[in-house]
């Protein structure tokens, strides 16, 4: 008997391999391992070894299986080719009655890939963020249509999600919206620091430093930033230091594309605080000190918001448009002037600032692990007790007349 249930397991193997994957993806194994009738695995691909590590040790996970795949300055279909064969071994060896993965990643494209090639439903957590335009974010919105076209479950974080799901003919009985996960990330890391301070402790030095200045969070990584994008962004940054009251913390990302650059253009400023990449407790702490953040990251955009921090998005399109529609994201692009303007506009206008950091946040409540879990549950444990109430997919109105799961309870219910 596990967690109270007699009756045959379902093995339910969760692969991820990179840092916002495994922020995103602890809560749902967390929900799994806590509901009956499922038996559950980990297999992590290690495609950011180090900043993964970081998020393993905080949700004390110890992956069942780790495949160790990153190796330096890999190419795209190396890896791609990598991960296909090692994950097909994984699900060769575990026989899992289930793959999740999770979002755009390459690690989550050729895990659903092997999967289907192993006629194993694949379950996408975080599907349906599309930008519209295959080369940004490039390559992960090709990534996420390809786990789309092979997906048996469609966890869309929104109603836009699923809405555009839909339009791509996916089966309606298939999508369900469950808020993001991050979210569920957010609030359990905000939880831990509350009861253990040190967790996050590494920001006291520059939280003094900065007491007296407004802080500006920057993250910046994309691919197709790099080269002159990367530059302008560097440059802005610059010119947004110059000012006396205002202060940075750049976390800069590992890659040497990003590193290099900002060196070159950023030097040491004084009033800039380029650190290692922060683990996630101290990532969390910096967004509640500052004041607003600059990022060209997906993941950013949700969880800024929670805070009631506005999010300025270097980038010319976005695959979460929710944020920039209730107010709490703006597209800036890397145009170095366009960057200073609106930093500056934020700084400046009280009204404006207000207008954004007063914006609804869309991506979620922090139950969205608890929904995928009860969903999950209902479709693959046969003597599950719970009367589910779901929408007739023949009675469903046009987009976004959806499934919906809320309130925490393994009961499905229309909006």
């Amino acid at each position: 008997m596990v967690n109270g249930y007699s009756g045959s397991m379902i093995t339910i193997l969760l692969v991820f391999g990179t840092r916002p994957e495994a922020i995103k993806l602890f809560p749902v194994v967390r929900a799994l391992a806590a509901t009956p009738g499922f038996r559950v695995r980990t297999c992590v691909t290690a495609q950011h070894r180090g900043l993964l590590d970081q998020v393993l040790d905080l949700a004390d996970l110890v992956p069942d299986i780790d495949l160790d795949l990153m190796e330096p300055g890999q190419s795209l279909d190396r890896l791609t080719a990598r991960l296909l064969a090692g994950l097909g071994e994984a699900i060769d060896v575990e026989r899992p009655d289930l793959v999740v993965v999770h979002g755009d990643t390459a690690t989550a494209m050729a895990g659903a890939l092997a999967a289907y090639y192993r006629r194993v439903p694949v379950a996408h957590v975080e599907a349906g963020l599309r930008s519209g335009d295959i080369l940004h974010p490039w390559p992960e919105e090709v990534n996420r249509r390809i786990v789309a076209a092979i997906a048996a479950h469609h966890f869309a974080p929104t109603e836009t999600a699923a809405a555009a799901l839909l339009a791509e003919t996916i089966d309606p009985a298939t999508v369900h919206v469950t808020g993001n996960t991050v979210i569920d990330a957010l609030r359990w890391t905000e939880a831990r620091i509350a009861a253990d301070p040190s967790l996050a402790a590494g920001l006291d030095e520059i939280a003094a430093r900065f007491a007296r200045k407004r802080l500006l969070l920057v993250t910046t990584h994309r691919r197709e930033n790099f080269g002159g994008g990367m530059e302008a962004i560097a440059r802005a940054i610059g010119r947004i230091a110059d000012r006396p009251d205002v202060a940075v913390l750049f976390p800069v990302h590992p890659n040497p594309a990003v590193g290099t650059v900002m060196e070159a253009v950023l030097g040491d400023r004084a009033n800039v605080a380029r650190v290692a990449p922060l683990d996630y407790p101290h990532f969390v702490r910096a967004l509640g000190l500052c004041t607003l953040v600059l990022t060209d990251s997906g993941g950013v955009q949700e969880e800024a918001p929670a805070f009631g921090k506005p999010v300025l998005v270097m980038r010319e399109t976005t695959e979460r448009p929710e944020g920039v529609a209730a107010g709490t994201a703006r597209l800036v692009g890397t145009d170095e002037g366009r960057i200073v303007a609106e930093v500056t506009r934020l700084l400046d206008d009280d009204t404006a600032y207000a207008a954004m950091a007063r914006a609804h946040n869309p991506f979620g409540d922090g139950q969205a692990a608890t929904r995928i879990a009860a969903l999950l549950r209902h479709a693959y444990v046969r003597d599950d007790p719970v009367v589910v109430e779901l929408i007739d997919p023949a009675a469903r109105a046009a987009p976004p007349s959806i499934v919906v799961a809320r309130d925490c309870a393994p009961q499905l219910v229309r909006l």
